[in-house]
């Protein structure tokens, strides 16, 4: 048997999610605009796949981290404008046709001064630092845009923030408050350019939905009722042992078995995204039954305790990650058994399986 993990990914959840997003805004700010947000390959989704799903689907924009990440698009084929967040690289700009963020002066006059030697005018996203304390324009943002407006062959088409703490309703507002007055300040100047601050988590804050809201997670099934999870992360038993009470299992003996007692194999562990830090937390799905993860996860190999199964047997399918009949098992699940968060848990488990599209509705 070959290593075995496969990733199903569900299309029709994936446009049921953007459809949802689309229907809120639709009901909040009828012209906010969609960036929809493929780095990380799609969260593990699969960027080329699913930004051709959100380019028949109408979406604005693409965004992505890195230029790396746009040039795999734009050589799949994808026309839809892609913003790139987080990149110093200039060369990719221009050859693939792509946005930058800004995110300091001295970015801008790199930009400024290449596209006046190519002859073009460059559009371009400002990133202004409001409470993350990551990336992003700290100093006079706004006497900093309006140096930015003066170079030449840059047309600022965006300007943005990005929340830190969505679910802090009080630290939220401040960043609001601080973006707001940028807009403000950039209005008097008659500049109208496209704001946005918004992630998954913002789009429960109608003053917060600009010009535009850059849903990342929530387009994959998490973050809010009512979504649907597009991946399923399934494998098959390699193995499976009667082992009598007392027996040890795996590294360090950290389960022994209380009873005589069935110990299935999988062709899983942490070298495949499974993290060791679900060793005795974790369940898995076998014949529509949850069943416990037992003993410490290996790089290859996990064990999980069969006993109270029936009729189970080698090659039976194993869900990891999620749902069959009324069991159901999410990333958010995996996240909290494993001390992380379900970004991690996707595109662990999305990076390494072997992905599969499918177009079916969720029963």
């Amino acid at each position: 048997m070959s290593r075995f993990l496969q990733a199903e990914i569900n299309l029709k959840s994936l446009i049921n999610n953007f459809s949802k997003i689309k229907a809120h805004l639709r009901n909040t700010r009828v012209s906010c605009k969609i960036i929809a947000i493929v780095k990380a390959d799609a969260y593990g989704h699969g960027a080329v796949e699913v930004a051709r799903v959100f380019g028949l689907l109408g979406v604005d924009y693409l965004g992505v981290a890195f230029s790396e990440e746009a040039i795999v698009l734009r050589e799949a084929g994808i026309k839809v404008p892609i913003i790139v967040l987080f990149d110093r690289e200039i060369e990719g700009v221009f050859k693939y046709n792509l946005i930058p963020v800004i995110f300091d002066f001295r970015q801008a006059e790199f930009l400024s001064k290449e596209a006046s030697r190519r002859g073009v005018i460059l559009p371009v996203h400002i990133k202004v630092e409001t409470g993350m304390g990551r990336l992003g324009i700290y100093e006079n943002p706004c006497e900093t845009i309006k140096k930015i407006a003066q170079l030449d062959n840059l047309k600022i088409d965006g300007v943005m923030s990005h929340f830190s703490r969505a679910e802090d309703l009080e630290w939220t507002q401040e960043q609001m408050k601080k973006f707001s007055k940028i807009r403000e300040f950039l209005h008097n100047l008659g500049m109208k350019p496209l704001f946005h601050i918004a992630n998954s988590q913002g789009l429960n804050y109608t003053e917060a939905l600009f010009d535009a809201v850059r849903p990342g997670l929530m387009l994959y099934g998490y973050g809010a009722e009512g979504f649907i999870p597009c991946m399923t992360v399934k494998t098959k038993l390699l193995d499976i042992r009667k082992l009598p009470e007392g027996t040890p299992i795996s590294y360090g003996g950290t389960f022994v078995t209380k009873k005589d007692s069935l110990i299935g194999v999988i062709p899983v562990g942490y070298a495949d995204g499974y993290f060791r830090s679900l060793s005795n937390k974790a369940e898995v799905i076998v014949r529509g039954k949850r069943v416990p993860v037992v003993g410490t996860v290996c790089m290859d190999l996990t064990m999980i305790d069969l006993t109270d199964i029936q009729e189970v047997q080698i090659d039976d399918e194993v869900i990891l990650l999620g749902k069959t009949g009324s069991e159901e098992i999410t990333a958010s699940h995996i996240a909290q058994w494993a001390g992380t968060i379900p970004y991690e848990v996707l595109t662990s488990f999305g990076g390494r399986a072997r992905r599969k599209y499918i177009m079916e509705e969720e029963e």
